[in-house]
């Protein structure tokens, strides 16, 4: 088996995928600053090699590559890269000392999408600076694979959800306040006609799609996979399924998105919201599953109510009445 170092393993995708690479017998070596703890507890984590780093500064000092090429693996996973600037000096650095680099992309890199479900070889049109700055290191990083042989693979993860994470609500933010405002069989106003889709993955989808890649080394090597459940919801959907679930007949108003922003609690989580119903995303995995096998063992509405139930058990979402 082989060392795999994950870069960023203490958050909600490394929860999943830490303990699964244990399982299947690698080494694992996870690198963090150490402020944070998996959102499950896992036996597995007993046996990882943790190593605390400061990225940022260590990256501003320029010690940080070498640091992760003194660790000596054979896999690295990349989970934290939000800038080229920050991928490009690590990529140099395990240029022939690595058999295979993932990087964690996003599905903002698609922005405007003219057609859907929108697959990996699709036209980009990212917007708003997360959507560029990781579009700027996908392209930059298939180059180098296709052109030098850096042996990386790309994933684009949905909006990611599990225990111990508050979804992207119906209102497309993640406000807490929302879901109970559904338990309590309150009216909820949507953009539009509700007809704006996002599309979910569970944490532990996206691990399996990392573990695939790393199984399917051959098929996964020059290649970007969409990470995101088989079918998106759109808001309308997704709020009727959430009203059922809770007991309540659904509730629901529309306002066109103007007009909706206006009257959102702030600007900022109205910006939110329109950051996300205002790209609308809706995109395929069938790349991942012809290549690597990939099936998710979520819907999107599935991962939903598992991290929703979670908030509940754990006093974060009102309890609906009909659930007494």
């Amino acid at each position: 088996m082989s060392r795999v170092i994950v870069i960023g393993g203490s958050g909600h995708v490394g929860t999943y995928l830490v303990p699964a690479l244990v399982e299947l017998g690698h080494e694992v070596v996870n690198v963090s600053r150490g402020q944070a703890k998996s959102y499950t507890h896992h036996a597995a984590w007993k046996h990882v090699e943790q190593v605390s780093a400061d990225r940022t500064a260590e990256e501003e000092a320029g010690t940080f590559a070498e640091r992760i090429v003194g660790l000596r693996g054979d896999i690295v996973i990349d989970l934290i890269a939000f800038k080229l600037s920050s991928t490009r000096p690590l990529v140099e650095a395990l240029r022939g000392k690595v058999e295979h680099f993932l990087h964690c992309s996003t599905l903002w890199v698609y922005g405007h999408n003219a057609a859907v479900p929108a697959g990996e070889d699709d036209p980009l049109n990212p917007f708003g600076e997360y959507g560029i700055d990781k579009a700027e290191i996908e392209k930059w990083l298939t180059h180098e694979a296709r052109t030098t042989g850096f042996p990386a693979t790309i994933f684009r993860p949905g909006h990611i959800v599990g225990e111990g994470w508050v979804p992207i609500s119906p209102l497309a933010n993640d406000k807490i306040d929302a879901f109970s405002r559904v338990a309590r069989g309150e009216k909820i106003t949507l953009p539009n006609l509700g007809l704006e889709t996002i599309h979910h993955v569970h944490a532990a989808d996206v691990s399996q799609v990392i573990l695939r890649a790393i199984t399917n080394r051959s098929a996964a090597i020059g290649e970007t996979f969409n990470a995101v459940s088989g079918k998106a919801l759109n808001l309308r959907g997704y709020a009727e399924a959430l009203f059922r679930w809770f007991g309540h007949e659904p509730k629901i108003d529309y306002l066109p998105a103007d007009e909706w922003k206006k009257w959102q609690p702030t600007p900022e989580e109205a910006h939110h919201s329109w950051e996300h119903f205002s790209r609308s995303s809706c995109l395929s995995i069938e790349k991942a599953r012809t290549k690597l096998g990939y099936e998710p063992a979520y819907t999107s509405f599935g991962a939903v109510q598992e991290s929703v139930a979670w908030l509940i058990d754990n006093g974060k979402v009102e309890k609906p009445t009909a659930w007494e």
